[in-house]
């Protein structure tokens, strides 16, 4: 599946629900799904790990909606056209 592919499929299935929602607290429920990602690397356990890579994944993609990014276009502007620049570590 394409990543545009995905954010069709999240669009047909979430995005009426989203937009009642609203972007700030379609945004918390993204950050609490980014904490439940921690909780699972924190564990150790990759089956739980995979499911919340791929929630904290269908959550941006219901932001993307939401804002009408196209996330495969902005993400290949950003890092497969040569624009990325890798910052210095820390």
């Amino acid at each position: 599946m394409e990543i545009k592919e995905a954010q069709e499929l999240i669009r047909k299935e979430f995005y009426e629900t989203d937009s009642k929602r609203g972007l700030y607290p379609t945004f918390a429920w993204f950050v609490e799904e980014v904490g439940e990602l921690a909780e699972a690397l924190l564990s150790g356990r990759r089956e739980l790990i995979e499911d919340e890579v791929a929630d904290v994944f269908a959550w941006l993609l219901s932001i993307a909606n939401l804002l009408d990014i196209d996330v495969e276009e902005v993400f290949k502007k950003k890092y497969v056209d040569g624009k990325y620049k890798r910052h210095p570590p820390l």
